[in-house]
C-alpha cells in the first residue's frame, strides 16, 4: 500500500474516532468542562517528566505547541496550567472541530492547525518555547527524521520538547499468553489491520472507516532522529505506568494503570526530553 493511502485511511479512522471519543465516559468532556481545575491524567504525567527541565515558573507563561492533539482535552489542560499562545496540531479535521468546540466552551483562545506532525514546520510560521506530544502518537507516523527536524525548527533556541508514549516493546507483545509475536525494531513497514472499535468503552462497531496502519519505532530510532535533527537529549526514561488500560492485566495506580506486583517488571511508557541549543 502507498504511504499516502495509509495516511488517508488513518485520517478517516481518526475522524470517526473523534465522534466516539468526544461522547465517551473515558474522555468525559462534560465533567472536564464543568470543573475548570481539572487537568487530564495525560498532562499530569507529561508534566511530571517535563517539570524538572522547565524554569521555576514551570509551564506558566511559555508558548506551547501540542502535536497530534486529537480532541484537545490535553491541549486545554496545558492552557489551564498557564501555557500561552497555545497551538494544537492534528491530522484529523473532525478531531480539530471537537477540539475547537471544547476550547470555546472552556473560554480558551487556542489556535488549531490541521497538518501532519512530520511536516508541522511547513504549516506553522512561528517558534515555541515548548513542544509536547504523548500517548499513542508516533505509531501513526511512517518515519521520524522529518518529524524530528520539524520539531527542531519549531522550537525557540533553548526551547524544550517532550515525548511520552507507550513503550515500543508493547507493540511487539501479546499478553495471553505473554510472548513476543511482532517486530520491536523499526523499519519493517506498516502494520495494517481492521478494527471497528477504539480504545474507549463499548465502542465496538462504532467506527465506519476500519483500516488502521501503524509503524514500529524503537527507542534507538526515536533518539537517533532527535539527535540527528540537532536536539540535545536531556532525559530518557522508561516508566512502569501508562495512561490507558492497554490490556486486562493492568491495575489502577496514581498515574493511570500499571502491572500488578506479581508481574514481571517491564516498561509500559517511555519519555524523552530534548532541547534545541541556544547557539
Amino acid at each position: 500500500m502507498l504511504e499516502a493511502e495509509a495516511i488517508a485511511d488513518n485520517r478517516a479512522n481518526w475522524d470517526d474516532r473523534a465522534d466516539v471519543h468526544a461522547r465517551s465516559r473515558m474522555y468525559d468532556v462534560d465533567a472536564f468542562l464543568t470543573d475548570a481545575d481539572t487537568i487530564s491524567t495525560v498532562v499530569r504525567n507529561d508534566l511530571a517528566v517535563l517539570g524538572p527541565h522547565l524554569p521555576e515558573s514551570g509551564i506558566r507563561g511559555r508558548s506551547l505547541l501540542h502535536l497530534q492533539c486529537h480532541i484537545g482535552t490535553d491541549t486545554v489542560s496545558w492552557a489551564r496550567l498557564g501555557a500561552v499562545e497555545v497551538h494544537g496540531l492534528d491530522l484529523s479535521p473532525n478531531s480539530l472541530r471537537h477540539a475547537a468546540r471544547i476550547a470555546e466552551a472552556d473560554g480558551r483562545d487556542i489556535t488549531w492547525v490541521e497538518g501532519d506532525a512530520r511536516f508541522a514546520s511547513t504549516v506553522l510560521d512561528r517558534r515555541f518555547d515548548t513542544i509536547v506530544t504523548s500517548t499513542g502518537t508516533i505509531v501513526w507516523l511512517p518515519e521520524l527524521t522529518a518529524w524530528a527536524r520539524s520539531i527542531h525548527d519549531l522550537l525557540e533556541p533553548g526551547g524544550v520538547f517532550v515525548i511520552r508514549d507507550d513503550h515500543p516493546i508493547l507493540g511487539a507483545m501479546q499478553y495471553e499468553p505473554w510472548e513476543i509475536d511482532d517486530d520491536y525494531l523499526g523499519g519493517g513497514g506498516a502494520r495494517s489491520y481492521s478494527d471497528s472499535g477504539t480504545y474507549t468503552e463499548e465502542s465496538e462497531g462504532q467506527i465506519a472507516h476500519t483500516a488502521n496502519h501503524e509503524w514500529h519505532h524503537d527507542l534507538e530510532e526515536i533518539v537517533t532522529a532527535l539527535l540527528g535533527a540537532g536536539l540535545v537529549i536531556e532525559a530518557l526514561r522508561e516508566l512502569p505506568y501508562m495512561d490507558w488500560r492497554a490490556f486486562a492485566d493492568l491495575v489502577p495506580c496514581e498515574q493511570g494503570w500499571t502491572l500488578p506486583e506479581s508481574a514481571p517488571r517491564i516498561p509500559l511508557n517511555f519519555a524523552v526530553v530534548a532541547r534545541r541549543p541556544r547557539h
